[in-house]
């Protein structure tokens, strides 16, 4: 696959920046590179979660790596190692057998501080290789607080595949706060996002079908640029309290005249493809969220 990473915003961008009126000479381009700067260094190796973006297969997905403080380090300017490769029966356990695009978020929820690295992701033993095109931070808008708790004691993954929704995976969506998105186009990358708000932000309108409120973010249009372009995408739920994580795969609408929802300036539409659930995905645990101030 041929995928680049140019310095400005791509055509996909653009065309959201246009469309919503952001556009114009000398707007709407994001202030990063592809070096990874001394703060974003000590942030990335102090974490102990991050999310991970790809397509692969002709499917994109989303899932998330974990480990003590230090499993991630960048190594050099540009490459970041990470010691861990996704639970078995994941979607993406072997996409970095062959080097691909893929995009990384390193999350702190206790501080709710985020950094978003994207490149290209290869597997090296029993870890697995970022080698950084954009590296930047992001504000921390609806990122919901949450404290580690003790770590659980380590049990073998098990994971579960599907074309729907089970009722538990319905009520499982229908009341969190917090998921995750990967997105793709091809030629421009891959990358992986955050999005919150307030518990049951997200509406399951049937066995195959989510919506939730785009709200106001930094204007950057990382994820809508690719949908443009390519509406795949994949969605992650992480079960914080027992380390269970629901992956969705499928393609995403952008509906720009449905403000319906408080706070709303959007509205996705998912349609889900492919479902899978991890059982015992992380030993991470953490205490119930206090809600994000910036939520509507």
């Amino acid at each position: 696959m041929n995928d680049r990473f140019p310095g400005r915003t791509h055509a996909g961008e653009q065309a959201v920046q246009q469309r919503v009126g952001e556009g114009g000479p000398g707007r709407g381009s994001p202030m990063f590179g592809p070096e990874i700067a001394t703060g974003h260094a000590e942030f990335i190796a102090s974490r102990r979660l991050l999310v991970l973006g790809a397509a692969a297969d002709g499917l994109v997905w989303a899932t998330i790596l974990a480990g003590a403080k230090g499993f991630a380090r960048p190594v050099d300017g540009r490459t970041i190692r990470i010691a861990g490769l996704p639970a078995d029966g994941d979607p993406l356990r072997d996409a970095f057998e062959v080097p691909r695009a893929g995009g990384m978020l390193a999350l702190d929820p206790a501080r709710c501080r985020r950094v978003r690295a994207n490149g290209r992701i290869h597997r090296d033993g029993q870890g697995l290789v970022l080698r950084t095109e954009q590296v930047l931070r992001n504000c921390p808008k609806y990122i919901q607080q949450r404290e580690l708790a003790p770590d659980a004691h380590p049990a073998r993954s098990r994971a579960v595949a599907g074309s729907e929704l089970t009722e538990r995976q319905r009520e499982w969506i229908a009341s969190a706060d917090t998921f995750f998105v990967a997105s793709h186009a091809s030629g421009h990358g891959a990358d992986a996002s955050h999005r919150g708000g307030r518990a049951g932000f997200v509406t399951v309108t049937g066995s195959r079908r989510l919506s939730w409120p785009d709200y106001r973010g930094n204007s950057f249009y990382m994820t809508l640029g690719n949908v443009e372009l390519d509406p795949r995408c994949g969605l992650l739920f992480l079960d914080w309290s027992r380390g269970n994580t629901l992956h969705l795969t499928g393609e995403s609408h952008v509906d720009w005249h449905d403000r319906a929802e408080p706070g709303a300036i959007r509205t996705i539409h998912f349609t889900i493809r492919r479902v899978v659930q991890v059982d015992n995905a992380t030993t991470l645990r953490w205490h119930p969220s206090e809600a994000s101030s910036f939520n509507p």
